[in-house]
């Protein structure tokens, strides 16, 4: 006998829930070990392997074993891996020379990586806080992060991660015209062929405490950030700070942290059609690893959850310390 509410029922979304298989068909947004760039911290000494207290899982590497690190991740089909550094306090200085220093620890582990594991992409970080007494990402003269000052010093640190092996450099300083200056300086120096990923919209977040602990940054830094890191409530500032990157000669764009900007990664994607990354940061990491430590969620479940609200927000890859881990489920 026909329901009396079949005519109503022709529709029926559940149909292609019903099974993994059928869902797997239709689901829109997906996510590849493809789509990682896994951060890690390197830091002096030999055979070393120090964890970060704030965050759980993570680790300082030494040199020798940050190479084992990153030809583990290159076999799990990881593409890239960021490198940043953890400098001895001894050799931070207000100038931040060791920055651009060629046998800074953060240079020496590209050059070992990319001996051994040619064919992985070495990001790295440009900034300045590592070096810095003053733990900023500039050069303070008189409390002030100057500006210019910054710039030059950026663009010998930028030249000096080029010459070790760099294929993509990060710009995660949020100076006015760095950009354009470092990719003149590459240009001029023979360095055309190294990309630039720049963290174009930079918030001045409360999420990236446990980062500045992995660095060693944390205790040093007087102040705050605000003067040069973008006001958390400001979406079309994002988009110019993109627009002027991107005209300086930046290939790829980065919205940082991740998941409290979800809105501001989908305009970057819509309103430019460029690649378009986001960083998952140490704070969101460390939540998400407290929680499912602590019992309260379920952590594989939403570590790739999470993950992919970034390809569905448009973003075409994530730096996340995750990585691995999420490398090993997808493949299993």
């Amino acid at each position: 006998m026909t329901s009396p509410h079949a005519f109503q029922m022709r529709s029926r979304p559940r149909r292609t829930r019903r099974s993994e298989a059928l869902r797997a068909m239709v689901r829109e947004t997906t996510l590849g070990t493809g789509d990682l760039i896994w951060p890690i911290f390197v830091r002096e000494g030999e055979n070393i392997e120090e964890p970060v207290e704030s965050m759980p899982g993570v680790l300082r590497y030494s040199v020798d074993r940050a190479v084992a690190a990153a030809e583990g991740a290159a076999a799990l089909g990881i593409p890239a891996i960021c490198i940043f550094p953890y400098t001895d306090p001894s050799l931070k200085t207000p100038a931040c020379e060791e920055a651009w220093n060629p046998g800074n620890i953060a240079n020496r582990a590209i050059r070992a990586i990319k001996a051994a594991v040619p064919d992985l992409a070495i990001m790295t970080d440009i900034a300045l806080d590592p070096y810095n007494s003053n733990g900023h990402d500039g050069i303070v003269r008189d409390g002030r992060v100057v500006n210019d000052e910054t710039v030059v010093a950026l663009v010998r640190m930028a030249l000096a991660q080029a010459e070790a092996g760099a294929d993509i450099l990060g710009p995660s300083d949020m100076m006015d015209g760095r950009i354009g200056a470092i990719r003149d300086a590459l240009e001029a120096g023979g360095w055309q062929d190294v990309a630039i990923m720049s963290y174009s919209a930079k918030y001045a977040s409360a999420y990236y405490g446990p980062f500045r602990d992995a660095v060693g940054a944390a205790g040093a830094l007087k102040g705050d950030k605000k003067t040069y890191q973008m006001d958390p409530g400001n979406s079309d500032e994002a988009m110019r700070m993109i627009a002027r990157d991107l005209e300086e000669g930046a290939d790829m764009v980065m919205v940082k942290p991740g998941q409290p900007y979800l809105d501001v990664c989908h305009r970057v994607k819509s309103e430019f059609g460029v690649p378009t990354f986001a960083y998952q940061v140490s704070g969101e990491y460390a939540m998400i690893e407290a929680a499912a430590r602590n019992g309260w969620i379920d952590g594989e479940k939403v570590m790739l959850e999470s993950l992919a609200a970034f390809k569905r927000a448009g973003c075409d890859g994530v730096l996340t310390y995750f990585a691995p881990r999420v490398a090993r489920l997808l493949s299993a």
